[in-house]
């Protein structure tokens, strides 16, 4: 099944491919594809040009790194016109032990992803949260074990 109707094939063993292993050569890629370097360069600056592929970076261990406490906290504001949304939007950027933040649809408006070393932390962490711009209220899950922690 594709991706995109714009990728073909090859396209899409390349974004597979790196999927696992962003550090791999392009010879190695183009090895695995069946294709010669000099194209398969070609495709990949394509791809990076067109926005399929935003960039490459590493995935640490959080447990290794003392960051194995995960939390998702729910937001509600009491103001949800475009200006408090943004303001909201733009503060939460800058709470660095967030890790993800979606806008959702339902009984609350954001879901929050927060990492931190611990519980005692993690509430340091809430009362910033609690602060930021037109919130009224959270309500904490703490996560006792990751099943499925896909990096895209």
């Amino acid at each position: 099944m594709s991706i995109n109707s714009q990728l073909d094939r090859y396209d899409e063993q390349i974004i597979s491919i790196l999927g696992d292993d962003g550090r791999l050569p392009v010879t190695e890629i183009a090895k695995r594809i069946g294709m010669s370097k000099s194209p398969c360069q070609a495709r990949l600056k394509r791809l990076l040009k067109e926005g399929y592929i935003l960039g490459f970076r590493a995935v640490f261990d959080p447990v290794k790194l003392g960051r194995e406490h995960v939390a998702f906290t729910e937001v509600k504001l009491s103001d949800t016109r475009e200006s408090a949304l943004e303001a909201f939007n733009n503060a939460v950027r800058h709470v660095p032990e967030v890790e993800q933040c979606h806008m959702i649809a339902g009984q609350f408006d954001y879901l929050l992803k927060v990492r931190t070393s611990n519980i005692t932390d993690y509430r340091k962490v809430l009362g910033d949260i609690s602060t930021l711009p037109n919130v009224a209220s959270t309500s904490t899950f703490v996560s006792m074990q990751s099943i499925k922690d896909t990096v895209v």
